[in-house]
Formats: structure tokens, sequence, C-alpha cells
């Protein structure tokens, strides 16, 4: 029993590792390079703006500070410089090469303007790290292969994102308990939240103005139809379908990526990133309480909040299977690749499974969401790793199901109707599990990727590096050798005429 359980494991795990488990420092040999001369000032700054172009994307992709930085430095001293220095801030790299005593050093900066979630230019950078590290590419063709990577089309047309995004909106009414005209009403509000932003976004406007117009559609269709609900003879619980459009409006943020940094040893970066995911849910309060506010003016009034994330047994398996449609229609939304879709359904399986087995017991949402997202940190991650997919995508993917948005739109609506203490209580309440699903994830990335560390070369270093000097040599000499040829052919003297 206890072998088919290692094998089990040992299956689910893989052999393979994500390309951050073989560049942690002292776990592999990088691979031997040709050290860079200091005075050779156009390679260096090749090799340089290379590195840089290369944490541009994984920074703007949702990436930490400290992974950045460490995949950063890989890339240099793959290609001979290890005397490197990089800095990581909220969106500013700079890279500098060090030359010695005598010769100043030579930096590279590069500015992250926007970030967009584009895991399928994530996961192309993944595998151009792993054919830098594994093959002896060029920094002329890596550069050309970067290029390519930054200017090329998302991978799905607008419209099928856009599907994408509605179907996570319904999987996240179907996980609140919601029915089938909840969930349908979730779709067609989200199709055209996501519509209406990318038009703002499209002619320069604020994302914070983008997340007040998203609050604010979420809430006037729900409460159309819900002061027309008695003519129509339907019922419908509004709260849902608000909460199932503030999640999806919360899903885009960085949520992971700030206490990640806060975490691993960036607080600045981290306190910046945090900053702004304030100022962005703000922009979604904002714009929840202005429609809720003209509403009550013209006579509509939201009833009172009384949906909570509690799960029955007999519901359990829906909720469970509509929190992972909505990961899986999340990793979609964000153009992830055909094998990150089925990681991702799986991440928030679990995830959702978790948090609705923790119901049952009274460890509280906070606690039980931070143990739902340490799961899907490690089961997920050991997952990406044997798709060969970024564990960031399931991270966050994973995760998406069991944001705050309830709670957010539960501490709103309690201090708009003069329930200042509960509105509050909800608010902080919603901080502290959007904490905890961080934190909880983190935990549980660091794990797998421990688990998955991988083992020094039966080979030792100095000989490898040996074999390699050896051939360059061969080659330099065969390389004068010809030239050598080719001048005494060209300064022959003519034969003498007969």
């Amino acid at each position: 029993m206890r072998e088919q359980i290692g094998r089990v494991l040992r299956r689910l795990s893989g052999s393979r590792q994500a390309t951050i488990d073989t560049i942690e420092p002292g776990s592999i040999m990088v691979s031997p390079r040709k050290p860079i001369e200091p005075f050779d000032v156009a390679a260096i700054t090749e090799v340089l703006d290379l590195a840089t172009k290369i944490g541009a994307v994984l920074l703007d992709s949702g990436t930490g500070a400290i992974d950045t930085q460490t995949q950063i430095k890989f890339v240099a001293g793959v290609y001979g410089l290890e005397d490197v220095d990089v800095d990581v801030t909220y969106n500013t790299i700079v890279v500098s090469a060090r030359r010695g005593a005598t010769l100043p050093p030579i930096t590279t900066m590069e500015q992250v303007y926007y970030r967009s979630m584009d895991f399928t230019r994530l996961a192309q950078v993944d595998r151009l790290v792993r054919r830098i590290r594994d093959s002896f590419i060029s920094p002329s063709t890596a550069h050309q292969m970067v290029d390519e990577i930054i200017t090329a089309p998302h991978p799905y047309p607008h419209w099928l994102a856009t599907t994408a995004w509605g179907m996570m909106a319904s999987g996240i009414a179907v996980l609140l308990g919601g029915e089938y005209l909840v969930a349908a009403l979730a779709f067609l509000t989200t199709v055209v939240t996501v519509t209406v932003n990318r038009w703002l976004n499209r002619i320069g406007t604020p994302v914070f103005f983008q997340q007040l117009t998203g609050g604010f559609i979420a809430v006037v269709p729900a409460a159309l139809v819900f002061a027309a609900a008695e003519r129509l003879g339907v019922q419908i619980a509004p709260s849902q379908v608000i909460a199932a459009g503030i999640v999806v409006l919360l899903s885009g943020l960085s949520l992971v990526g700030s206490v990640q940094d806060a975490i691993t040893g960036a607080p600045i970066t981290g306190v910046a990133r945090f900053f702004e995911l304030l100022l962005m849910t703000g922009g979604i309060i904002a714009g929840v309480g202005v429609a809720i506010r003209i509403l009550e003016a013209g006579g509509i009034f939201l009833p009172t909040i009384t949906t909570t994330t509690s799960f029955e047994v007999v519901e359990l398996p829906i909720r469970v299977v509509a929190g992972a449609v909505a990961a899986c229609a999340y990793a979609l939304a964000s153009y992830a690749e055909t094998r990150a879709l089925s990681v991702a359904f799986l991440g928030g399986f679990i995830g959702t499974a978790v948090a609705a087995a923790s119901t049952f017991t009274d460890i509280g949402d906070v606690i039980a969401n931070g143990l739902a997202a340490a799961f899907v940190g490690l089961i997920g991650g050991l997952l990406a790793r044997r798709a060969l997919t970024p564990p960031l995508v399931v991270a966050v993917a994973g995760i998406t199901p069991l944001l705050p948005g309830l709670a957010v739109y539960r501490g709103l609506y309690g201090i708009l109707g003069d329930q200042t203490l509960d509105g509050f209580t909800w608010i902080a309440n919603a901080l502290a599990i959007g904490c905890a699903l961080a934190a909880g994830v983190t935990l549980g990335e660091f794990v797998a990727r421990s688990l998955r560390r991988p083992q020094l070369p039966p080979r030792p270093d100095w000989r490898l590096r040996r074999r390699i000097a050896l051939r360059e040599d061969r080659e330099a000499r065969q390389a004068h050798a010809a030239a050598r040829r080719a001048r005494a052919n060209r300064w022959r003297p003519p034969p003498p005429r007969r």
C-alpha cells in the first residue's frame, strides 16, 4: 500500500521542474559560457538588455519581484555576466554589470507601464529561459525571440476572452448559491462590463475609473430585474449577481504578487502593489455605492443580504464544479495555453473543495480560505510542473473562485445602510480573506518548489567547463589558421608568364 501511494505521488509530481526551481542559488550548475571581456561594451549591453526585457515580461505578468530578480541574474549569468546587481521595483527594472575596480559599470533600465494578464506570453518566456539554460543560443537570437513574444497578438480573439469572463461570473454565481437565472444574468452583466472597460482602456481611461464603471454596471441589471421580479414571476437574489461581478473585477488585480513580495523580501514593491490593489478595490466600492444611491433615489431598494458562502451537503458537488469552471474560465480569459486549462480546472476544484469542506468546521472563513489556497499552491504547483506550465497560472486561477466578492458587497451595503460597524467588519473580513489567500498560495508554492528541488549534476563543474574551453580554443585555432591561409592566398604573387 505504501509503495502504491508513493507511486501515485511520484506520478503527480513528475520529473520536470519549473524554470524558477532550476535557478535557485546553489541548486544546479549554471550552463557554462565563455565570460564576456570587461572591455566588450557591446556584448555586455546586449546581454543586459535581453535580461531586462525578459524581466519586464515576467513583472508585467504578475511575477513576484524576487523571482523576477532571480531569473534576470540567471539569464545574465548564463551568458557570462556573474557580477550583476538587479533592482526590481513596482514598475522599474534596473540591471547593472560591474567590470572591476577601474572600469565604470554598465547599466540598463526597463519600465513596465502596465500589467496585462497574458499567461501564454508568460509561458513562452518561461520556455525561452529553458532554451537559454539548455541550448547555446546566441543573445541576438534570444533578442529576436523576446521581441516576437512581446509583439505577438493574443492567442485567442477578444470575443472568446469576453465569453470566458462571462462563464467565470456564472460559475461564481452558482458557487454562491444562485440558480439558472442568476447565472445567466451574471453572464450578461459581465460581458457588458468587460466590453465597456475594454473600450475605456482603448481610449486611455485610468484603471480606477474602469473599476468604478465596472462596479456600477455590476449593480444596475440585478437591481432592475429584482424590481421587476413580481411582474415577471421570478425570484432572484441580486447580491449573488453583484458579488459575481465584484469577483470578476477583483480577479485582475495583483493580490498574489503583492503579498508574495511582502513575504519574500521585497517590502517596497509589495506595499506599492498592495496600495494599487486597495485603490482599485476602492474604485469598485465607489461604483457599487454610486449605483445603490441612484437606484434608491429612483425608488428601487435592494434587499437585506442573507446569502452566505456556507455549503449544503446536497449542493456540494455542484458548487465545487462551479468553482472549478470559474477557475478554468479565468485562465481562458487571461489567454492561458490549452495545456494550462485542465490544470487550472483542477486547481479551482481543489481550492473550492477544501473551502467547502472547511465550512463544516468552526475554523472560520479566514483560516479556511488560507488552508484552501495552501492546497492550491502545493498540489496545483506540482501539477503545473508536470504540465510545463508556470505555477503562477495555477496559483492565480485556483484562488479566483475564493475571492471575497460577497464580503466586499456586504460590507459596503452595511456602510450605506447605516450599519457602519457591521460594514467595516465585513470590509476588514474581506481584506483578511484576501491576505490569507495570497499567503496560503505562496506557502503552498514554496513547499512545492522545495519538493521538486533538482539534484546536483553527477558530472563535476570543472570537467564540463574544461571540455567547453578546449572546444572553444580548438575552434579559435581553426578560425585563425583559416584566416592566415586566406591572407597568404590573397598576397601570393602571380605565376610568371610563359
